[in-house]
């Protein structure tokens, strides 16, 4: 028996190790010169894989998606993913904010170690494989430096990722060729994304960079403390990415959404009265702010621009009114941030199109998982955490089903 598993990122990987498991002769297709790439990519911040929260919690991440998501999460839940870990030498730490992250702190020790196992177990590497679609006898093919191939497998896992960072390999060109097949899917969307705000040129020009700190972000029922930061072109950041999934459907619907920033929501309204009501004697306004209410530059400029919105000057405003900006700053958002450089992506494959164990209604033998399918969930260790786990669920579907043709 032998199994095709088209991507070699965290899920199709994943799947490959199950299989192999399984007994059976795995090959892993992938466009890229090389495996995981977009996983090398992750890890440069720290690689976080997943999240030690109790996993009732845990689940509510994914939101809409929780009921197709859990059983293969609590198949291989956040424990079974960290003994993994350890099994392939990288032992994990919790990190203070209950983030979970390898103690090498990097994707590569991981893979290689991955790689290895995958190796003595007997999978098989097709690289700068890019799949095509299929003949007209149902075998898969491949476009490749010495020209089309094609391959005949008893059964397929497609695990092509996303349509985030492209250069990396997710380009989301699978899209067609499955709604080719009837595949209902929904629209490949930014996830975890910045999002473009139209900064004036001053503050642009100084606080392009710039860190936001210790603030809550407030857009609808949602408030979080969290950080961010100032782009060129906009904001984007942790904060920023827990709540990018309703700032981005609220910009779709409506053309703009309006976050509210509190750069010091550790003070009670009337503690910051009382600070802004102090003499400034000859100080500037910016000098006064800074020291009165402890607040940063790029924190001052952001004050600058809502006043200049509004037409109210800053120093025409009454402490009460100022402080209540302080910890109510508006900033209206007018764009997403392109799906490219977004860290993920929503949308895909609808979950009505796959079974319990993760094969296509319309394509029997061919399976799916990771980012392909129709699910998003902030940073955190969750989209990794889905990750490998759909892709261990549909090497299990994958076994089964061959098991019983």
């Amino acid at each position: 028996m032998s199994v095709a598993v088209v991507g070699a990122g965290p899920a199709g990987l994943m799947a490959a190790e199950v299989l192999a498991q399984g007994g059976v002769h795995v090959t892993v297709f992938d466009a890229m010169p090389s495996a995981g790439r977009k996983f090398l990519m992750a890890g440069r911040g720290g690689l976080n894989l997943t999240h030690s929260e109790p996993l009732p919690q845990f689940l509510t991440r994914y939101r809409e998606a929780m009921p197709h998501l859990k059983a293969a999460i609590e198949a291989f839940p956040p424990q079974a993913l960290r003994d993994w870990n350890e099994a392939l030498g990288q032992p994990t730490f919790v990190g203070s904010s209950g983030r979970i992250f390898p103690k090498a702190f990097k994707a590569s020790p991981l893979l290689r170690a991955w790689l290895r196992r995958l190796d003595t177990m007997g999978v098989q590497f097709a690289l700068r494989h890019r799949w095509i679609g299929w003949d007209e006898n149902g075998r898969l093919l491949f476009q490749t430096p010495e020209g089309p191939r094609v391959v005949d497998a008893g059964a397929t896992v497609l695990a092509l990722g996303g349509a985030s960072w492209p250069r990396l390999g997710s380009d989301g060109s699978w899209v067609a060729m499955l709604a080719a097949k009837g595949v209902k899917i929904s629209p490949l969307r930014p996830a975890n994304s910045g999002f473009t705000v139209a900064w004036s040129d001053i503050f642009r020009n100084r606080f392009e960079g710039q860190p936001l700190k210790g603030i809550a972000l407030t857009f609808g029922p949602h408030t979080l403390r969290g950080e961010a930061v100032i782009t060129r072109t906009g904001i984007e950041g942790g904060a920023i990415y827990a709540l990018s999934a309703d700032l981005r459907d609220a910009i779709i619907n409506s053309g703009q959404a309006t976050l509210s920033v509190a750069l010091r929501s550790d003070l009670e309204i009337n503690d910051l009265i009382e600070r802004l009501s102090r003499p400034k004697g000859k100080q500037s306004l910016s000098n006064f702010l800074r020291k009165a209410a402890h607040l940063s530059p790029v924190g001052i400029g952001l004050l600058q621009e809502a006043a200049k919105a509004s037409g109210a000057p800053l120093w025409s405003l009454s402490p009460a009114d100022l402080a209540r900006l302080i910890n109510a700053v508006p900033i209206e958002l007018i764009g997403v941030a392109p799906i490219a450089r977004a860290i993920s992506t929503a949308g895909g494959i609808s979950f009505d199109e796959l079974d319990a164990d993760f094969m296509l209604r319309r394509l029997l033998g061919t399976f799916a998982a990771g980012e392909m399918l129709d699910w998003e969930a902030p940073t955190g260790g969750y989209l990794l955490q889905a990750s490998f786990a759909t892709g261990a669920a549909a090497g299990r579907g994958a076994l089964k089903w061959l098991n019983k043709n």
